[in-house]
């Protein structure tokens, strides 16, 4: 086996993946590495992979003063010391996220912890980071030891790129991230996305796991071949790829019963058992198969997401249950939807806007038929949603 072998448990690991072709990597044209990755050059290869990964992660902008492996080697001791690292609380911003073991052998699984508590140390303004206890378990398949992999997830935290988003460190950030995954959930898999409304009671509580299908249910195999992408690509990549996975459900399951009481738990489960129905490269084939997707409508998505958050003072976890509106059925009143429905209409518009409660403003029963008056008790007001009742009972 190969130097970067420290931490893999190979009965686990995809057989492919003990290649020992001798392969390098000498191109720096990023389309070409784009294409590079897409294609799984390095895939196919452990030693490989673990030197494109480092070369990939060396070259990320980062702030001058950014832990490396020396500090790692410092502060480890002093942070664990010799007590076992499973029986340490790990920090709130991963209390709750899945820890992946992926194919890491019992030395690995013992180390994701260490680097975690090691971060938390160094990283004091990290608050919400549910993809960190991922992206440390992937990378340890491919680093020589615990202070190297600490190096190189330090890397990816310090990137101070304002162009280059990684991975999200706030919970406002996370968020609004989940925000702008709905909308483009709504924009690009509208077929998808009628589905998990008619499911649902909280559609945005669904996309709200968004990184979790990538950072935790999907196999070993599948999220190093999107970590490949990403490293090159940025973070545009996940949004693609978390895109295409709500595809295949839809496309697996419509009009099947649900397995679960939740179709949160349902995709879940997809996604942990995809490579029963989607492999690796068609997955990466159907995300990057959707049209006009673009890096600059994910940024403006982004920044709308996190300024509506941010009027509505929602930084912290701890508010996160004033985050996804339901309309109360106290305070609706409308002879044309019932609550349920209006909850419907409520979840297809963009999430920034459905942060507010509706107002009604007109309603002909009241304010009768003039279009003058319509328009009087409307300006101001925007964005606006009109519902109209044609006398064939048509809404």
């Amino acid at each position: 086996m190969d130097e970067y072998s420290r931490f893999v448990d190979w009965d686990k690991m995809d057989m492919s993946a003990q290649s020992q072709d001798t392969k390098e990597l000498t191109c720096t044209d990023l389309h070409e590495l784009k294409q590079l990755a897409r294609q799984g050059y390095w895939a196919k290869n452990h030693s490989l992979r673990a030197k494109v990964y480092h070369k990939l992660i060396s070259n990320i902008p980062c702030r001058t003063v950014t832990p490396d492996a020396n500090v790692y080697r410092d502060i480890v001791v002093k942070i664990i010391g010799k007590r076992n690292s499973s029986s340490l609380p790990l920090p709130e911003f991963v209390d709750n996220s899945l820890i992946p073991t992926y194919c890491l052998n019992a030395e690995g699984v013992g180390a994701v912890r260490k680097i975690i508590l090691c971060i938390a140390n160094q990283f004091p303004d990290i608050s919400f980071c549910p993809a960190l206890p991922s992206v440390i378990a992937l990378l340890l398949h491919y680093s020589k030891d615990e202070a190297e992999c600490f190096e190189q997830v330090c890397r990816i935290l310090a990137c101070n790129d304002p162009s280059k988003r990684l991975i999200d460190q706030t919970f406002l950030a996370f968020e609004s991230s989940c925000m702008t995954f709905g909308d483009l959930v709504n924009k690009y898999c509208q077929a998808a996305h009628k589905l998990m409304v008619a499911v649902s009671e909280d559609v945005l509580e669904v996309y709200s796991d968004w990184q979790r299908w990538l950072f935790g249910e999907l196999p070993m195999a599948y999220i190093a071949r999107i970590f490949d992408v990403f490293l090159v690509e940025g973070y545009k990549v996940l949004y693609r790829v978390a895109l295409a996975l709500l595809k295949f459900f839809h496309k697996v399951r419509a009009g099947q019963p649900m397995e679960s009481d939740s179709i949160q738990q349902d995709i879940r489960a997809f996604v942990r058992d995809i490579a029963k129905s989607v492999s690796p490269e068609r997955l990466l084939e159907k995300a990057f198969a959707i049209r006009l997707f673009s890096r600059k409508e994910i940024q403006l998505l982004q920044m709308a997401n996190e300024k509506a958050l941010q009027q509505k003072g929602i930084t912290v976890k701890q508010k996160r249950q004033n985050v996804h509106l339901a309309v109360h059925a106290e305070n609706f009143k409308s002879e044309i939807v019932s609550v349920k429905e209006m909850r419907d209409i409520w979840s297809w518009i963009p999430e920034r806007f459905a942060l507010c409660q509706p107002l009604l403003l007109f309603t002909t029963l009241e304010h009768g038929c003039s279009l003058n008056r319509f328009y009087s008790h409307s300006e101001g007001h925007e964005p606006t949603l009109l519902l109209i009742k044609t006398t064939a009972k048509e809404v």
